[in-house]
């Protein structure tokens, strides 16, 4: 008896849900926490605004310092909103399991409901209508039970139809509580990887100075090498575009028309976080007058980048030398798809996708960054006919770089 007993209780604790808070307590506590979300996200932005016109004057030792450590601070706010988007997506689970389990009480009871229409259902039609006739002393005595069975009849179908409404809200709640889940595990991987591009930043900015010896006249000596060797780099690689661009066949590509590719980083007019600083074939002031060869979205560092459309990476690859020596695309994944076109995702602050993932539209493939020949944290997205793309070494970079026939993002995004 008292095994029997004890198995009882544990049964009850382990089998009934346990909340830790009332449903309006959580509530609050969600609303809480989209404030302090709301908040947070708009220190970031700020930070970001103010990056966006240091970027456009002249660059110097003491604003390069001012910039990695302004991103630091921008970057710790992002490790901060990513806890607070993990504790409210926990919350949110947490809430969604109330509403669950009334919804799986309300199942229970109509489903009790249905089980005892059923019955009446069952001992009326043991009456067929003669027996009904000669049972009740009067005929209105009779109809009346053939319309009781006809009400019966009606509750039974209005109660199957609720039943199977409440189980397809069920459905979508157990639906809505699996994504947030894997939102929230989503999001403590964004948080680790953040955290870790903060200890980058930080050891970049010890690179800078040593390599400096924290002098703004080696910074400006340095800053004109750099400079001067990123132009003769982009020099070869228009040379070697052109010739490619000769034997480029316009009619193997699909129709221009939105959609073909996904916005690798959503701009804030579709709720997302980017904006447009640059599009392709506007001048260059960095290549001093060039058309620019992609579309570059601004975004704070470690700004999670996806992938545009299915495909497989090709390349993932690194150009730098160091913090200060920054080449081309810095780091960068080039992935391979399936409509005769290859995406380029370039001046990334870290790399997630590897090569030889097949990866579908919409995966998580890297943070947003500032490496590479670039003046701040922003994406490079390129779009390249596939069939003329080579992979070549540009010294005095490091790594490979795509080479082919550019095409404009914004045809098919």
């Amino acid at each position: 008896m008292k095994k029997i007993f004890l198995f009882s209780i544990f049964y009850f604790l382990f089998s009934v849900p346990v909340f830790a808070a009332s449903p309006q307590e959580l509530k609050d506590a969600i609303d809480k926490k989209n404030s302090e979300l709301q908040k947070v996200n708009f220190q970031i932005q700020e930070i970001q605004d103010n990056l966006e016109g240091v970027k456009k004057e002249g660059q110097t030792l003491k604003k390069e310092v001012v910039k990695i450590d302004s991103q630091v601070k921008q970057l710790n706010l992002g490790i901060k909103s990513s806890e607070i988007t993990i504790e409210k997506l926990g919350l949110e689970v947490e809430d969604l399991q109330y509403k669950i389990s009334d919804s799986e009480d309300q199942i229970i009871k109509k489903r009790k409901g249905i089980a005892e229409i059923l019955k009446l259902i069952q001992s009326k039609d043991r009456e067929n209508i003669l027996v009904m006739l000669l049972k009740n002393e009067t005929l209105a005595q009779s109809v009346l039970d053939s319309q009781n069975l006809d009400n019966l009849n009606f509750q039974l179908s209005n109660g199957i139809l609720e039943l199977q409404s409440l189980r397809g809200e069920l459905n979508n709640k157990l639906d809505e509580s699996s994504t947030k889940k894997k939102l929230k595990e989503s999001e403590s991987f964004n948080l680790k990887s953040r955290k870790s591009i903060a200890e980058d930043l930080k050891k970049n900015k010890e690179t800078l100075l040593v390599q400096t010896k924290n002098q703004e006249k080696n910074y400006q000596n340095q800053l004109s090498e750099l400079e001067k060797q990123q132009l003769e780099i982009s020099d070869e690689i228009s040379k070697f575009e052109d010739e490619l661009r000769r034997t480029f066949d316009i009619s193997l590509l699909p129709i221009k028309r939105p959609g073909v590719f996904s916005w690798p980083i959503k701009l804030i007019k579709d709720g997302g976080i980017g904006r447009i600083t640059q599009h392709q074939g506007e001048v260059s002031y960095l290549y001093k007058g060039k058309p620019h060869n992609g579309l570059d979205i601004g975004a704070p560092i470690g700004t999670p980048v996806y992938a545009a459309e299915d495909g497989k990476v090709e390349a993932v690859d690194n150009n730098d030398r160091s913090y200060y020596r920054k080449y081309q695309y810095g780091k960068y994944v080039f992935i391979k798809h399936n409509n005769n076109m290859s995406t380029l995702y370039a001046h990334l602050s870290k790399q997630v996708a590897r090569v030889g993932d097949i990866v579908k539209r919409g995966d998580l493939i890297g943070y947003s960054g500032n490496t590479g020949y670039s003046t701040g944290a922003h994406l490079h997205f390129g779009v390249y006919w596939s069939a003329s793309v080579v992979m070549k070494s540009v010294s005095p970079a490091l790594g490979l770089v795509p080479i082919g026939v550019i095409i404009n993002p914004e045809d098919y995004l």
